[in-house]
């Protein structure tokens, strides 16, 4: 799964990393939790002949997809990831997987290895650094009261050689290359990207052994981020079984 990320990137980097218009300032994130604001783009409307405006729109989500027909959000687990494998399928992301495919900026993401009764924090960043884009869906929900709000789901896959040694998921990657083959809802269904489903390359990543820092949401700041001498895992080798999924903590289960 994929339970915390960063984004430390200015306003600018990302616009043109994602071909949006302009955004609107941020600061740099670095700890960014379930049912936190998070930036996705999506694809816009159709652009006039002749139009030089970007076909990507930018919007703020809350992390933590609720299904437009969800009657009551409070008895839903809360949905931060989906498996991409079946997410074309499940009912709760079926919709958003055929009409709402999305983008989700990032410059890393936490995972956290367990070790005997302990867990060792890991950050996970392109190697060398740099952004790259989560693949997601988005959904809008109307409350019975008539208010809407636009949630989010972060898309994950199996692990490659290099994170299995770490946890058995990550999120899907997105390849700019690959952008606009996998926001065209209008004229690619959820079969004609699912190559784009695929766990990125082993030599992608790199992963950065960190303090428990992290663990606290109230910890934002990038001293989260500094290693503190421990050697990455070493991949495992091919075919070998990946180890079992580690649970979901408490409370990410919890909408409010």
């Amino acid at each position: 799964m994929c339970g915390r990320f960063t984004l430390a990137a200015t306003p600018d980097e990302v616009a043109a990393f994602l071909a949006t218009l302009e955004l609107d300032a941020f600061p740099p994130r670095y700890n960014i939790a379930p049912t936190q604001p998070i930036l996705m783009a999506m694809a816009g409307p159709p652009r006039e002949p002749g139009s030089n405006l970007p076909d990507r729109v930018a919007l703020l989500v809350r992390w933590g997809l609720i299904p437009s027909w969800c009657k009551d959000p409070k008895a839903l687990p809360l949905l931060i990831n989906a498996r991409s494998e079946t997410a074309a399928e499940k009912n709760a992301f079926r919709a958003a997987m055929r009409h709402r495919r999305a983008l989700i900026p990032a410059t890393g993401f936490y995972e956290w290895k367990r070790e005997g009764k302990s867990k060792q924090a890991y950050l996970i960043r392109p190697k060398g650094g740099g952004l790259m884009a989560f693949g997601a869906l988005m959904e809008t929900y109307a409350d019975p009261g008539g208010a809407e709000i636009d949630t989010g789901a972060i898309l994950t896959t199996a692990a490659n050689d290099q994170i299995a040694a770490i946890h058995d998921r990550m999120p899907v990657v997105v390849r700019p290359a690959d952008f606009a083959r996998w926001l065209d809802c209008r004229t690619r269904e959820p079969r004609d990207v699912a190559d784009l489903l695929a766990p990125v390359e082993p030599g992608f990543f790199e992963a950065i052994a960190i303090s428990d820092k992290v663990n606290k949401v109230a910890n934002t700041g990038p001293d989260i981020q500094e290693p503190i001498g421990v050697a990455p895992p070493a991949p495992q080798p091919a075919g070998k079984p990946k180890a079992a999924a580690r649970a979901a903590p408490a409370d990410q289960l919890k909408l409010f």
